[in-house]
């Protein structure tokens, strides 16, 4: 007799509520949906991307020792994730990803398969069939645009539309830590398979590669291993620049370069800084990198923070405060990846605690992540010590005066109250002669384009954040 999914999914949440609490269970596994059972594999729907790598980063065993007392040894688990909730007029959209056993999330997001490495597979790729490494959830629609990443994604635009036929060929992206490299390169590659599915695209980071090019050395498949990357008509290499001093992977990649470039195909790499920079790198592969386009990624600025919490946000279904979101996006001034892991935090703890997000529950969250807000600098403080490093008089600085030698180290202080104190824009305005909402706003993003401009100015206000530091320290 046929089994039925929600049958088999009733059966796991058996197992799963006998080893963990009951809070827990509410929490994570009551709001999941069985979408299908197929022989060993049950397919279950989770409402958000978060909601699904919490499960994965948290709960695989239970997961896999649920599916495998109801299914067997070889049963397995998909996830079907929603990435847009949909609404009258527009059905939900969902992507699916397959794990092989519950929870090899690696595999199942942008990971090879256990049978790339014992040894790589070089048999003829097929386009339908081949592990591209992709994951499905990045693209151009939910990648924002700013002035940090402009050129870069109008780059990989013209890319996706004419792969190997632009003169951006290789595209070179660069830039810090959570940037947004990896999903710029992965929207490219995933608009390609999407447009063109006759095309063989591959997704690998320099890991990998290295992994995979040691693995034929030593079984003898160093042929092998080439023609298997001569079939790519995409080749996207992650981190290029832990390739420095690997001799004999450089060499490698020199000639896999070589053959796709000179068949047309097209070659997109990641470097935390531009070819001209890297250290440790053979000359002529160096020259190559320098062929097409190199574009940097930078630290994206208040307005682009602001749009990509809000997206973030409402790929979760979940609205946000207006001055929750500039609340983060001013004092979260690391990096994308962050920002993000404090967003994950933030819908953690209001799904948990089963509270509304408020400033209130935002700052509770960052004292716990982020210790540079965890300050008891005082506004008078931060305001002496400005007009001291500028010397300039206190009184005319948290007044009224207009003159320029009196509004920039205004708009300084501005910007390290926002930064070192927990007081709202309009707060702070207050302190500095009454000023508005929108006056904050204008100082702080007026601060940030002259650190972009003027060097000097950029060293004051970094020796200024270092004694403040100290004080918060």
């Amino acid at each position: 007799m046929e089994v039925s999914c929600g049958t088999v999914w009733n059966d796991c949440l058996e197992v799963i509520r006998e080893n963990v609490g009951e809070e827990n269970f509410n929490t994570w596994f009551k709001p999941i949906t069985p979408l299908r059972v197929d022989g060993d594999v049950l397919t279950i729907q989770v409402p958000s991307q978060f909601f699904y790598e919490w499960l994965e980063d948290n709960y695989v065993p239970v997961l896999k020792r649920a599916i495998h007392t109801v299914l067997g040894p070889t049963g397995r688990l998909e996830y079907s994730v929603v990435v847009d909730s949909g609404n009258q007029q527009a059905p939900a959209v969902s992507v699916n990803y397959p794990v092989n056993g519950a929870g090899n999330r690696r595999s199942a997001v942008n990971g090879f398969g256990n049978d790339d490495y014992s040894p790589f597979s070089y048999k003829a790729l097929n386009p339908h069939t081949v592990n591209s490494r992709l994951n499905a959830a990045y693209s151009f629609d939910n990648f924002v645009e700013g002035d940090c990443n402009r050129l870069a994604r109008s780059a990989g635009v013209a890319v996706a539309k004419k792969p190997g036929i632009t003169s951006f060929n290789p595209l070179m992206l660069y830039g810090g830590v959570g940037v947004g490299k990896t999903h710029l390169v992965q929207a490219i590659g995933n608009e390609i398979k999407s447009n063109m599915p006759s095309k063989v695209v591959l997704y690998v980071d320099q890991s990998d590669f290295t992994n995979q090019f040691l693995n034929a050395l030593q079984n003898h498949k160093l042929q092998d291993f080439q023609n298997f990357y001569q079939q790519v008509d995409l080749l996207i290499l992650d981190d290029v620049q832990f390739l420095a001093g690997r001799e004999k992977t450089q060499e490698m990649f020199f000639h896999i370069f070589n053959q796709l470039h000179q068949s047309g195909k097209q070659i997109i790499m990641t470097s935390d800084c531009p070819p001209r920079d890297m250290k440790g790198f053979q000359e002529r592969l160096l020259s190559r990198f320098k062929w097409g386009l190199t574009a940097d990624l930078q630290e994206p600025d208040f307005e682009t923070k602001l749009a990509i919490i809000n997206r973030k946000m409402q790929a979760d279904g979940i609205q946000i405060p207006t001055e929750v979101s500039e609340y983060l996006a001013y004092s979260v001034d690391t990096n994308l990846r962050d920002m993000e892991g404090v967003l994950n935090s933030l819908i953690f703890h209001a799904t948990l605690l089963k509270k509304e997000i408020d400033l209130e529950l935002a700052k509770e969250v960052l004292k716990n992540i982020i210790k540079e807000i965890q300050s008891d600098v005082s506004v008078d403080f931060i305001q002496k010590t400005v007009a001291e490093s500028f010397k300039v008089d206190l009184d005319a600085m948290k007044g009224k005066v207009k003159k320029r030698e009196i509004v920039i180290p205004r708009q300084v202080a501005m910007y390290f109250c926002k930064r070192y104190t927990q007081l709202t824009l309009a707060l702070i305005g207050e302190n500095f002669g009454g000023r508005d909402h929108s006056t904050v706003i204008h100082a702080l993003e007026s601060v940030e384009d002259m650190m972009k401009t003027d060097p000097n100015f950029k060293a004051t206000v970094d020796d200024l954040g270092k004694k403040l530091k100290m004080r918060v320290n």
